[in-house]
């Protein structure tokens, strides 16, 4: 059994010049000093899907291939992310 096995696989879909893909990004890399993670970044204009998919609702933030936080009402927030986190090391 390898270290990265218990690790939360953080997939973060935004695109290049979004100042709120980048605070979320910021938060993810200060939890990484309290949660074992690995974190993927996603330029959704790679894929003209997932552009059309979530170019309304970017950043979205999958945890462990699950679609956990998606920007439709407010930008996920780092207390958000460590309570998401806490829950899935729990389990």
């Amino acid at each position: 059994m390898g270290i990265s096995d218990n690790r939360l696989k953080i997939v973060l879909y935004g695109r290049n010049k979004c100042h709120l893909c980048d605070q979320v990004e910021l938060a993810i890399q200060v939890l990484a000093e309290e949660f074992p993670l690995s974190l993927q970044l996603v330029d959704i204009e790679s894929d003209p899907q997932l552009h059309e998919e979530m170019m309304l609702v970017i950043p979205v933030v999958a945890i462990n291939d699950e679609i956990v936080f998606r920007s439709i009402t407010h930008v996920v927030t780092i207390e958000e992310l460590r309570e998401e986190f806490l829950k899935r090391m729990a389990d």
